[in-house]
Order: C-alpha cells, then structure tokens, then sequence
C-alpha cells in the first residue's frame, strides 16, 4: 500500500507542474519562474480558510524549503484560485535583503534574524518590527559520490578537516578509521560549498563549530568562509554537482538528495552512527529552544545531541514576516497562506516531502502568533 501510494503521488505532482508554472509569476525582478512542483497530492478539500485573500504574494529565500514551498502551493492555490503565489528560491541571505527593502511579503531563512536585521525591519513593517516563525524542520545531509562506496560514517572532525582543505583523497587515515572494512579509493576529495549567502551554509558551520571546534576555526554564517573548496548556487546546485563529480561531497537539505546520491551517516555520542532521516532529525529538534523576544520564534537548536538516533545536523526555516504593518494588499493572503503551512494538514505535508514538522509545542506558538499578524 505504500509504495502504491508513494506511486500515486509521483504521477500526480508530474501533472501539478504545468499548474503551478501558470500560477508562478516573477517576483524581485527575477527572470527565475521554475518551480518542479511535487510531493504530496492535492487535496481539493483541505481545511483552507481563504477568507479574503487574492492577489498577487511574492516571496523569496531559502532553497532548502523550495520542495516544501512547491507541495504547499500545490494544495493551497487549488482551494484558494484567487491568489497568485510565487516563491523564488534565492537564498536566505537574499530573500532577507528583498523583505528588508520591501519586495517581499515575506522571506524564508534558514538563520533567524539577527539584531541589526529586525532594527532595519522596521521601516518596513511601519508601526512593528519582523519577527521569525519556524515553519520548517529537518536534516542537512552530507551527499558524497565516492565510486565503490555505498556506506560512509564521518564525524564532525573529520568533516571539518575534509571541508578545509585538509584531507585530500578519500583513502586518508582519517577516514578508514571511522569506516573499517571498507574499501577507500584514492579518488581525490572534491568539496563543493555554497557560493550564495545561504542558512544552509551557517547551520552547517555552527554544526562544525559547535562538534569541532579545534578541527574548526571558523566563526559559523551564511557567506563561507574558508579558502579552497569548489562552488556551486542553490541547494539544487551543489547536489548536482555531488551527483554528477566523482569524489564529491557537499552539504544540503535532504529532500535534495534525490537517486542516486548517497548520504553520510554521521557518528555522534551515540553507540551507533545516526542516518540522515527526517525522523532522525525530528529528534534533535525536539531539543530546540525559543529564544525569541515576545512574538518572535527564533530557535536555539542543539548541533550536539547524545540520544541514539538524533541527528546533528539539522535545520529550522522560518518564515520571515511583519508582526503588524503588513501591506494591506497581500495581508490577507500572507494570513491565509501562513495559516494553512502551519496548521495540521500543512505540517503534514512536510513528512512526506522529506522533511521534519515542528514540534507541536512550538507550532502551536506559531499558528496563534500568525492569528495575530495585521
């Protein structure tokens, strides 16, 4: 019964493309339209409240929710044909600069605001400020292509030292240490980083800061920053490259990973090392804590679990948006649409796409924070 659903659902978000490519309009002065709809199947009665809500809603940021945002649209804009939605999968450091200049009606960050963000954002948000809503949850998998290799357990030192240049063929001692029995070939290490401002990238870095600090001598961000390494934009980008370079290795949300990409299993303080599996990610965000003044949601999250099974290296994207003064034209599809991603159904969703739902303790905050936009 499950694969025969899993079947099902690929066939009909095939069919959902060319609808979401009609609704897709250009946002930011971008050219960039693609969507690649899928996931879960449209459910023409979901529980939508589509109130008032039409016209145009712009938005823009992080590409590690652009699979989720594309299900999400997919259910929305069938019960709700009023409203033109278009997320642009720029980056989380872009999507936060369009909102800030008020291009946006909201952004997706995978990094909550800092202090000097939210003093910029209100002049955008007139009589308020922005505030962080953690919408999406789920693991950063490390994607490798290592010709011979099916399995490979890494650590957070040993990542460090790969991605800084400091081991240079996948035989290293380093490595057969953690991977006994395993045949290694001497293919040379070809690690690709994001070139975009990327919340990927700063909660990769706080990952490896946070395990390995000595291995690690970085300050985390969303603009890398060691020397050497290979490049590429997007989580769509750096996937393809891992999955086209043999010997590659770079890092990106899981829903990327896709056939034919293998993911690392990381070892933790844990007996066994951990798999990147949404599940597994649901465990370590689980941990997480507001640290947000008043409405604001930001996350603290915990890159150094002990429990078996918890993955390390995950994510929170949130949902960048104005807590009042919000444009009267979009407010109420920014209401609606947010209300619908939060809610039961909309989290749902997200499991099926690979990634992790938030914690009901925390979306909960959410759903009456968003109650109260205006």
């Amino acid at each position: 019964m499950k694969l025969q659903r899993k079947n099902r659902l690929r066939a009909l978000s095939l069919g959902a493309i060319a609808v979401s490519g009609a609704l897709a309009l250009t946002a930011c002065g971008s050219d960039d339209t693609s969507s690649g709809d899928g996931g879960k199947e449209t459910n023409a009665n979901a529980n939508i409240k589509c109130d008032d809500a039409k016209g145009q809603l712009a938005a823009s940021g992080s590409s590690a929710q652009k699979n989720a945002i594309d299900a999400w649209r997919k259910v929305y804009t069938t019960n709700c044909k009023d409203v033109q939605l278009n997320y642009n999968p720029t980056g989380s450091g872009a999507g936060i600069t369009a909102f800030l200049q008020g291009q946006t009606a909201f952004a997706g960050s995978d990094s909550a605001l800092k202090p000097e963000e939210i003093e910029k954002s209100k002049k955008v948000c007139k009589s308020s400020q922005a505030i962080d809503l953690p919408m999406v949850g789920g693991p950063i998998a490390i994607g490798y292509n290592v010709p011979g290799v099916d399995k490979l357990t890494l650590d957070a030192a040993t990542l460090a030292d790969i991605f800084n240049d400091k081991i240079k063929t996948w035989d290293d001692k380093a490595i057969e240490k953690l991977n006994p029995g395993v045949k290694l070939p001497s293919t040379k290490v070809q690690a690709f980083h994001r070139s975009d401002e990327s919340g990927t990238t700063d909660n990769f870095t706080k990952y490896l800061k946070g395990a390995a600090p000595k291995a690690w001598p970085y300050e985390p961000g969303k603009s890398w920053e060691p020397k050497g390494g290979q490049s590429a934009n997007g989580s769509s980008g750096v996937a393809s490259q891992v999955k086209q370079t043999a010997g590659a290795i770079s890092y990106f949300e899981l829903s990327y990973a896709g056939e034919g990409v293998k993911t690392v299993d990381l070892k933790t303080e844990a007996k066994e090392p951990v798999k990147a599996t949404v599940d597994n990610a649901s465990k370590a965000i689980s941990e997480a804590k507001v640290v947000g003044k008043g409405k604001d949601l930001a996350l603290e999250l915990n890159y150094k679990p002990t429990a078996e099974g918890a993955y390390p290296i995950t994510l929170v994207t949130y949902e960048v948006v104005c807590e009042k003064g919000n444009k009267a034209d979009t407010l109420a599809a920014t209401k609606s649409f947010l209300t619908y991603i939060a809610s039961e159904d909309g989290q749902t969703v997200l499991k099926d796409n690979d990634y992790a739902p938030i914690p009901a303790e925390i979306i909960t905050k959410v759903r009456s924070t968003v109650a109260g936009l205006s």
